[in-house]
């Protein structure tokens, strides 16, 4: 059963060396939600979820998860708990596929706990989630893009997390596979309630899939609340300068955002 957490972020600021990337920012994620982090190149979103997850220290402010700041947590307390799919991951050379959605398990095991038939479950489980199962023996570097990362994501799920933290998970994926990600991701937020957090640049789908948008801009919130809060033109304009029109989508009745770019524009626009 998914235990509702609560993931704080509280005045954080974060870069790399010198660089300043985030400033000030600070955001609370709904617990059971899916949460959609949206922004132009470069604003922070990454780096926001390398904080989130441990694999960035913050230079002020902190993350906390039921109170308590991550960077003091144990590390594999932690990651039963919260789950990460980073951007282009790197997989050990020759391994099988797995292999690699079998590392997803290694949280649950200690000096104790050994392998065992939930654990092959959970492993299972996953590859038949992400449709992967056919390539199990296969090497994960013979694999194409849309494949591999659908071996990655399987790897996160086995982890079987109550948070599970996304960054650009559609990359590489056709357009059927994104969709079937999504509606995925939707399916295991639905029967287990895991709190969802991922960045995407598709905005039409952010706004169709998740519960709540965070709109990012030069390291800080410009935005967030439901998509038909933070979808508007002047967001889109002032976050992304671009002129676009808004309306609403007729599959979800979601809004959905139309660029207007220099061509293909009528008199009307």
């Amino acid at each position: 059963m998914t235990v509702d957490h609560n993931l704080r972020v509280c005045d954080l600021s974060a870069g790399y060396g010198d660089r300043a990337i985030l400033q000030g920012l600070d955001l609370d994620l709904m617990p059971g939600r899916i949460t959609a982090i949206v922004g132009a190149n470069a604003c922070g979103k990454s780096t926001l979820l390398r904080v989130m997850s441990r694999l960035l220290r913050p230079g002020r402010g902190q993350v906390t998860l039921d109170g308590t700041a991550i960077h003091r947590m144990p590390t594999r307390a932690l990651a039963r708990t919260l789950g990460l799919l980073p951007q282009s991951p790197i997989a050990p050379e020759g391994i099988t596929v797995a292999d690699l959605v079998s590392r997803g398990r290694h949280p649950h095991h200690g000096l104790i706990s050994r392998w065992g038939p939930h654990d092959d479950q959970a492993v299972a489980d996953a590859l038949q989630a992400t449709r992967t199962t056919d390539l199990a023996d296969r090497a994960v570097d013979e694999l194409s893009g849309g494949q591999r990362q659908r071996v990655w994501i399987a790897m996160a799920l086995a982890q079987q997390t109550d948070l599970l933290l996304l960054d650009e998970p559609t990359t590489f994926l056709d357009i059927a596979h994104q969709i079937e990600l999504l509606d995925l991701l939707c399916d295991l937020n639905a029967r287990r309630g895991i709190t969802i957090v991922m960045v995407l640049h598709d905005l039409n789908l952010a706004a169709r899939y998740a519960d709540r948008l965070v709109a990012m801009a030069a390291g800080r919130v410009h935005g967030q609340g439901a998509p038909e809060d933070v979808l508007t033109q002047d967001t889109i304009q002032q976050v992304f300068g671009l002129t676009s029109r808004i309306i609403t989508d007729p599959v979800s009745g979601r809004p959905m955002m139309l660029p207007v770019g220099r061509h293909r524009a009528t008199a009307n626009n």
